[in-house]
């Protein structure tokens, strides 16, 4: 049987993701030190865990509503509205989804029609290029540079604009440069597409994690809640990655649009988890805000290793990923991660899996114990003496 010509065009032409490539091969080696997978190393908060455990032993697990259990979406508007100033409605401008990536893929479904341009805001997550082309839509990359901090301009915006734009990604804070965007950032951005029919989609999943600056949404705006997706989850957040919830929320339109694919595609997000998840909003704060003083422990102690072994550095100032440069060392990043994996046995990922803006960098993240950061900078350092000039 031909199994290619059977197969979907569309799916052949999908990639592996690239960070996988590197970790499927650290898993056959021994003694290997990873600093690449973005999941909290943090037990999930025990009264989430408590949650999960009650609803087994007390209840019959059932499908829920298709748009999530209405307790939980009060939860989240009034957690939205809490923290960040975003009133949404939780009878019809919330769908609770199988994790925030369900929520950025429904997004592109609802509102791509085939050959709608959507402009991605690279450096990257890997997962939205592959996911707008799933939707049969055109990803436009859409570069911004460490001098501004990698945060996006009015005057890239304007540029990568053309009649074919439907949709612009926003990713901040930002996987993989710890990059945000400043409240006084986004009015210029907000004047470029006043008067214009694009829509955004803001990935705003690391939101609680910001060090110093407080996180600010573009649906804050004026006129812009109604042109805008904000997608969020609890995997980062609440230590929740294998629980699989997030949620979006938007206008009551898109919303009704995204649930029919929701229903047709996943019917419920699993109901377990939407039990543990009230108690996560309800009770969770002091844990959440322990667990970011930890990260920007480690980040502050990597951002100091890093300078003290001559590794350029943007200064991360959300999420759990460090950037740094290994323009230095005269290497490809892909280069260098084979090389440092097979040399030192630490897998980090090349900055190129985040577009080509990245080709210089890799990225680390610190969602480990510091003993963990330490060895693995103790191996990075002895490295670059290695490989530089």
């Amino acid at each position: 049987m031909n199994y290619e010509k059977l197969m979907s065009e569309r799916a052949q032409g999908l990639a592996p993701s690239p960070i996988r490539r590197f970790f499927d091969l650290a898993e056959t080696m021994d003694n290997v030190i990873s600093l690449g997978v973005g999941e909290p190393d943090f037990r999930t908060p025990w009264p989430i865990r408590s949650a999960a455990i009650s609803t087994l032993e007390r209840q019959s697990i059932f499908y829920g509503p298709n748009s999530g259990m209405m307790q939980l979406r009060e939860e989240i508007a009034g957690y939205m509205e809490r923290r960040f100033n975003l009133p949404y409605c939780p009878e019809n401008e919330i769908l609770v989804t199988v994790g925030g990536s369900e929520a950025v893929d429904l997004t592109f479904r609802t509102l791509i029609n085939p050959g709608d341009e959507v402009l991605i805001c690279e450096p990257s997550f890997v997962c939205y290029a592959p996911l707008v082309r799933l939707a049969d839509g055109i990803p436009v990359p859409l570069p911004t540079k460490e001098e501004n901090e990698f945060r996006l301009t009015a005057a890239e915006l304007k540029a990568a604009i053309t009649p074919k734009t439907k949709l612009i990604m926003l990713s901040y804070p930002n996987n993989p440069t710890g990059a945000i965007m400043r409240r006084e950032d986004y009015p210029e951005i907000v004047e470029v597409l006043r008067d214009t029919d694009i829509f955004v989609l803001s990935d705003e999943i690391y939101c609680a994690m910001t060090y110093g600056t407080k996180h600010c949404s573009i649906a804050e705006f004026e006129g812009m809640r109604e042109r805008t997706v904000v997608v969020n989850g609890f995997s980062k957040t609440f230590a929740m990655t294998g629980w699989r919830l997030g949620w979006m929320a938007a206008p009551a339109l898109i919303i009704e649009q995204a649930r029919k694919i929701h229903q047709y595609a996943i019917m419920c997000a699993p109901m377990i988890s939407q039990r543990a998840a009230v108690e996560a909003l309800k009770h969770c704060d002091a844990e959440v805000d322990h667990m970011i003083e930890e990260y920007d422990h480690r980040r502050r102690f990597l951002l100091e290793r890093f300078s003290e072994m001559g590794l350029p550095c943007f200064e991360a100032q959300g999420a759990f990923y460090l950037f740094p440069s290994i323009e230095s060392t005269g290497m490809t990043s892909e280069e260098f991660c084979e090389q440092l994996l097979q040399e030192e046995r630490v897998a980090v990922v090349p900055g190129s899996a985040f577009g080509e803006c990245g080709k210089n960098n890799i990225r680390i993240s610190y969602a480990y114990s510091l003993k963990h950061l330490a060895e693995a900078a103790t191996r990075m350092e002895r490295f670059l003496a290695k490989h530089r000039g």
